[in-house]
């Protein structure tokens, strides 16, 4: 009798072996795309456009889609809120320049680029395999479900625009600066021979 139960504790420990094995072969390859973003993100429109295109095909999932983008959403506002929110927590830690005369301190996201890309993609993956299980396919009419998503977009993006000038931040990198100085007369001796 013993040998029964120490073949069911091998054969569960061979499983979890397993799943750790595909757990960091996982991670390996999503580690690869992190320099990627460009086809990080292609991928994920891809895969939105491949979730669109179900959801057009079946004429339903319409609640699917909504909480997709009321998640996404969400979503959207970790990536354009700063990780310090001055509004919130005044701390010593690195907070947002809010006089020009401060001291340049970088944007840091409360919501990371990467994990905000992880996040949809994870996202679009689940939706689509519900629109698979007709139990999620709930009906209802889906322009009033537009609607409000819309009236929910626009009134949380001007308070997060609101926020930002208010708070002086852009959430986006606008490429590196470039500092129109003296230049060097093309006649003039330099004492550098570049």
């Amino acid at each position: 009798m013993e040998g029964v139960g120490g073949d069911g504790a091998s054969a569960a420990t061979a499983l979890n072996q397993r799943r750790h094995e595909l757990s960091k072969l996982f991670q390996y390859y999503l580690d690869k795309t992190t320099p990627h973003a460009t086809y990080r993100w292609i991928g994920t429109f891809v895969l939105a456009l491949l979730y669109a295109l179900r959801v057009y095909y079946v004429q339903g999932f319409y609640v699917v889609t909504y909480g997709l983008g009321i998640y996404i959403l969400n979503l959207l506002i970790g990536f354009l809120s700063p990780l310090v929110d001055p509004e919130l927590e005044p701390s010593d830690g690195p907070m947002l320049p809010t006089k020009g005369s401060d001291e340049f301190k970088p944007f840091i996201r409360r919501l990371p680029e990467f994990k905000f890309w992880y996040a949809i993609t994870k996202a679009f993956c689940v939706a689509f395999v519900m629109t698979f299980f007709s139990l999620f396919d709930v009906p209802v009419f889906w322009p009033i479900l537009l609607c409000y998503w819309i009236v929910l977009f626009v009134l949380t993006m001007r308070r997060q625009i609101t926020h930002m000038i208010k708070y002086r931040y852009i959430p986006f990198n606008l490429g590196k600066q470039k500092y129109s100085g003296k230049r060097p007369s093309a006649s003039g001796s330099s004492p550098r021979a570049d």
